[in-house]
């Protein structure tokens, strides 16, 4: 049996390859892991953490006007300090970095800073440093894409948009995927103004198609100016700022453009090749059920694979690799009622299918759905409604697909993602109590389907 420096190695120190790093230290394994940037990954340094954390300083826009409805008064208008924000943010972001560090060296884990390179099955190049390790593991994640198009040097991705200096007072977003449609949505609640381009007729590819209508008719409505079928041919630099060029002939200056056109996995300059690992048309690593790639000492999770591209998925994905390692043995996930949210304002919480594809999997559906304005603006003055879907396998009773759009929706769909899982029918729903008054409640007080 050939003598290895490590029982396994961890290329990559974002979710899910701090995850399966930690657990398989703690299960007794000799682990490394090489990371050359922060630690945290996209989630933590310029992904779903920070994103978070500006989206709740938007709200507060809204906030502040809505406040008067219920007697609050103020002397002067709020003051909104982008720097403010940012030291903030990168004050919180530091702290989570060292709370991973913090675990990882806890549990006995080597870390190595630096870039990673395979040198083949089992041995990895970090800088110097050269490591063999009866396993390794890619967890890269993924990075942003931007088309080729004139001008593409003067544009950000969703990676810059949390350091902007100054702030953007004029903002074009390309895209219509949630980070798109997210980053729109914070800017325009922190005050600027906000043109959205996406090439195709709506929003929100996969997602339930009254789901993205909803959404863009609420975005619309706090002054996002969304234009679909539209993309933009050349941009250039002016005085005044940026200025491109669509498609339709029309012409839109901003102080910046973001590209969030997509992101695709991070596998260049890893030596995944020349190691003999097969990767797909997007540059992601094939792996099989249970996470191994074409070469069997070589795993891979998360964003630089080929399934779901979630924080939570990968973090489940390192834990089932650690458990086929060194733990109980093989298993598999399921993936059909992952729960997402997208924190757009308003906010969408999501689970299982969409009509569509519940249509092409079960046959006949009853749906059930609601639109309404929420107690709270009876007083606020806001225009803000709420939408909420439930599509019911006619045959089974099952709710197999379950869609929010309004405040919270994240942390209400998560718990009615565990009743799905769990196999819930639409009677389980309508003999549940609801709470009131409370918007969660209409998801239990649903109770005739739509014509047809």
């Amino acid at each position: 049996m050939p003598t290895f420096d490590f029982d396994l190695f961890v290329i990559g120190g974002g979710s899910g390859g701090v995850r399966a790093a930690r657990m398989a230290a703690q299960r007794g394994a000799r682990v490394a892991l090489a990371e050359c940037a922060e630690l945290g990954g996209t989630c933590v340094n310029v992904g779903c953490i920070p994103k978070k954390l500006y989206s709740y300083a938007a709200s507060y826009a809204d906030a502040f006007t809505e406040s008067e409805g219920y007697g609050w008064q103020f002397d002067s208008p709020p003051r909104f300090d982008w720097n403010v924000l940012k030291a903030n943010r990168a004050k919180e972001i530091r702290r989570l970095n060292g709370i991973y560090r913090s675990l990882l060296e806890g549990a006995g884990v080597t870390l190595i800073q630096g870039w990673a390179q395979l040198a083949d099955a089992h041995t990895v190049q970090v800088g110097d440093r050269r490591c063999t390790a009866r396993h390794l593991l890619i967890a890269t994640g993924g990075m942003p894409f931007v088309p080729e198009v004139a001008g593409r040097e003067h544009v950000v991705v969703s990676d810059a948009m949390f350091d902007l200096d100054p702030f953007p007072k004029r903002l074009l977003v390309v895209g219509g995927g949630y980070i798109a449609c997210e980053l729109a949505s914070i800017f325009n609640g922190l005050g600027a103004k906000v043109t959205q381009l996406q090439r195709t007729a709506h929003l929100l590819n996969g997602f339930d198609e009254d789901v993205r209508q909803f959404l863009a008719k609420e975005m619309g409505r706090v002054g996002i100016d969304i234009r679909f079928n539209c993309e933009i041919d050349m941009i250039t630099r002016l005085d005044s700022g940026l200025c491109a060029l669509l498609s339709r002939g029309q012409r839109v200056e901003s102080d910046a453009i973001l590209y969030a056109t997509g992101r695709v996995p991070n596998t260049q300059g890893l030596g995944l090749e020349a190691a003999g690992v097969e990767l797909d048309e997007r540059g992601g690593v094939v792996v099989d059920k249970h996470y191994r790639s074409s070469v069997p000492s070589i795993y891979a999770v998360g964003d630089v694979s080929t399934r779901q591209q979630l924080t939570p998925v990968a973090l489940a994905e390192a834990m089932a690799v650690v458990d086929a390692l060194f733990g109980a043995g093989p298993r598999t996930l399921d993936y059909e009622f992952t729960p997402t949210a997208v924190f757009t304002h308003p906010n969408i919480g999501t689970c299982g299918f969409t009509e569509a594809e519940a249509r092409a999997k079960f046959g006949k559906l009853d749906i059930f759905s609601s639109e309404f304005k929420a107690l709270r603006h009876t007083l606020s003055g806001s225009g803000e409604r709420t939408f909420m879907k439930l599509i019911v396998e006619r045959k089974t009773d099952r709710v197999v697909g379950l869609h929010m759009v309004g405040p919270e929706a994240g942390e209400i769909v998560q718990g009615f993602a565990v009743a799905m899982r769990a196999g819930a029918t639409k009677q389980v729903f309508d003999r549940t109590i609801g709470i009131h008054p409370t918007v969660a409640e209409e998801f239990v007080t649903m109770r005739e389907p739509m014509p047809g």
